[in-house]
């Protein structure tokens, strides 16, 4: 596990380093290598390599304000201000440190809120399940893209791809056009990997090449006593509202980076910094983000609602090993979750050290010709997927799902729904189903459970929502 946390670590920095290539896509290169390990080695990897790649997108948002991860785009706003003043190494040990403080304050609230979270759910009946996936579309999709009719048809299209296999109750072949390689379905893993990295390269194809760093930037400079002194007040409103973003399903760590900024200038004593380089600039959105690698994973955990790109990742990640995250987690497999818990730790103090003296390897990759990079991510995507299963097809599958993928992009139908309905589509139809058959085909058990009409009523709030807010805007 320690083996695993150090390269999910050295990984994600090198991954988040590379502008472009999200926490996410990093863990989705990775997802198909997982597949021969130990369950709780592969979790511990795949968290491991969303921590480090949080620190990793700050390195280029400091050194060439181009932020390697989306929520490093906080950082730009002072810690480049910083590095033009000469204090990248000072800067780049701000964002160090509080990525520290906000990853093992979110793995507080994490171990804390999960488990009584889960022992709730533990009640939930098959209306409830089917309640609980709806409510999960209807909240990736409203919060998706900013736009809810966009959202829901990305959420239909997973649902569609979650048809293709055999049916769940009668046995049937549904969509397999005769062919035996769709017989069991199409795996979750093989519409992330090709929706989150194979288009993510399609797009760095069009876009110019990304500003090259400087040899000078590479010493690290530590926070003093005196800069702590000016950072607890950010650092501490970045946790707060990196720890309600992230448990909210749909923000992640992009809304809460920008929220910590806007509200440390707001309660800072020198407001007048900010956009100037500002120290506090730096701490509150990296803090914040941090803190969302954690927190995003409690919906996961106790619910197996995903509630960023990166946590339906390590979803898929959990569905390859055949663990479904949810209540029952708790009783099958509690070793994974401690696993989990302890690598995450150990991940976020690798993470420092690691820190130190990564720096300069980052650079040089940084300054690599592009095409060069591209390449070699879309082999390692092939490779790896050839290597579950030796199939031809399925490499075939991820770069369809690519080319899918990238299309999306250009139309403007976000990804994440996608993915939430291929992952949730089994649970939807089969619980739907299930509820049916236990009440002889009476629609009206859905609303006869309290713990389903619930949830159903929470969902139509949260696509009513989305509805009036889209209204106030047009």
């Amino acid at each position: 596990m320690l083996a695993a946390a150090f390269g999910g670590v050295v990984w994600g920095i090198f991954g988040g380093a590379l502008p472009g290539i999200s926490p996410s896509i990093a863990m989705a290169l990775l997802l198909p290598f997982t597949y021969g390990m130990e369950p709780v080695v592969a979790i511990v990897l795949l968290a491991s390599v969303y921590v480090g790649a949080e620190y990793g997108g700050s390195i280029p948002a400091i050194l060439i304000r181009t932020p390697g991860t989306n929520s490093a785009a906080a950082t730009t706003l002072d810690g480049y201000e910083l590095a033009r003043q000469g204090r990248a190494g000072e800067a780049l040990g701000i964002s160090l440190m509080s990525g520290l403080v906000g990853g093992l304050f979110g793995l507080a609230v994490l171990v804390l809120a999960t488990e009584p979270l889960a022992s709730v759910a533990l009640a939930f009946t098959p209306p409830a399940y089917f309640g609980l996936g709806i409510l999960g579309l209807s909240v990736i999709a409203s919060l998706s893209g900013g736009s809810l009719l966009r959202g829901v048809i990305g959420a239909c299209l997973g649902l569609m791809v979650a048809t293709i296999g055999t049916d769940p109750v009668s046995g049937v072949p549904r969509f397999t056009f005769g062919s035996p390689d769709l017989l069991g379905g199409i795996r979750p893993i093989l519409v992330m990997v090709g929706l989150f990295a194979v288009a993510e390269m399609l797009e760095q194809i069009l876009l110019p090449g990304w500003d090259k760093a400087s040899a000078r930037d590479t010493r690290l400079k530590l926070p003093d006593r005196a800069t702590w002194k000016r950072l607890w007040r950010p650092q501490a409103i970045g946790c707060a509202i990196g720890t309600f973003e992230g448990v909210t399903p749909g923000a992640g760590g992009t809304v809460a980076a920008f929220m910590a900024y806007n509200e440390s200038r707001r309660w800072s004593k020198h407001p007048e910094e900010y956009g100037k380089g500002s120290v506090e600039g730096v701490a509150a959105p990296e803090c914040a983000n941090n803190v969302v690698t954690a927190t995003a994973l409690v919906p996961l955990l106790s619910l197996g609602i995903p509630g960023s790109n990166s946590a339906a990742i390590l979803l898929g990640g959990f569905l390859v090993h055949g663990l479904v995250p949810g209540p029952m987690l708790f009783q099958k497999a509690p070793d994974v979750v401690a696993g989990l818990y302890a690598g995450l730790f150990a991940a976020n103090i690798l993470m420092v050290l690691i820190g130190l003296v990564i720096l300069t390897p980052c650079i040089w990759l940084v300054n690599r010709p592009k095409p060069w990079l591209i390449a070699f991510i879309l082999a390692l995507v092939c490779s790896g997927v050839f290597a579950i299963e030796q199939s031809v097809f399925d490499v075939g599958l991820v770069l369809g799902f690519g080319v899918v993928g990238y299309a999306m992009r250009r139309l403007g139908v976000p990804v994440l729904p996608v993915v939430l309905g291929v992952v949730l589509g089994f649970m939807v139809e089969s619980n739907y189903r299930r509820s049916l058959v236990l009440s002889g085909g009476d629609h009206s058990i859905f609303l006869e459970d309290p713990v389903s009409l619930g949830l159903l009523a929470l969902a139509g709030a949260m696509t009513a929502y989305s509805l009036l807010r889209e209204f106030r805007k047009t």
